[in-house]
């Protein structure tokens, strides 16, 4: 079982994500006004409070949204999930579809400190059903797909 402890979104491609404290979460779409939700495979991204406190604690200040991400969840390692995991948060039903992306070159984050961890530890999900979710709500794996090998990782 974990907690979500931050919601991001960001209106427009390119720009940096900010809190908000609720959010609607569309099926096969994603999350209510974030630019990056869409009928693709990433339509939620996620990342471990856990690994955000890391990169905290090597002296970077970095605020929820700064990596991406729209969902900041503590309880567990994303990234160990194997892809088709669901992830369920109330009447929201998310499966994890993607571990990891490419960092693309002209990162902030990466180019402030040398360093990013959503490429290894940010996970995308699709939406299986869609409702509200909140900071603060739990969110729990659901089901736990049968890991299809590390190039799923």
């Amino acid at each position: 079982m974990g907690t979500i402890h931050g919601i991001c979104v960001s209106e427009e491609k390119g720009t940096a994500k900010h809190t908000i404290p609720a959010v609607d979460v569309i099926e096969s779409w994603g999350l209510d006004g974030d630019a990056h939700a869409g009928t693709w495979h990433r339509q939620v991204s996620l990342l471990g409070l856990e690994q955000i406190e890391a990169f905290r604690a090597r002296g970077v200040n970095v605020a929820f949204g700064a990596f991406g991400e729209n969902l900041i969840v503590e309880g567990f390692h994303l990234r160990t999930l194997p892809v088709g995991t669901r992830l369920r948060a109330g009447e929201v039903l998310l499966e994890i579809t993607q571990i990891g992306k490419e960092c693309h070159a002209h990162c902030a984050i990466r180019q402030a400190t040398g360093d990013c961890i959503m490429p290894r530890e940010g996970v995308f999900a699709r939406v299986l059903h869609g409702g509200t979710l909140h900071v603060g709500d739990e969110i729990a794996v659901d089901e736990i797909a049968v890991d299809a090998g590390p190039e799923n990782r």
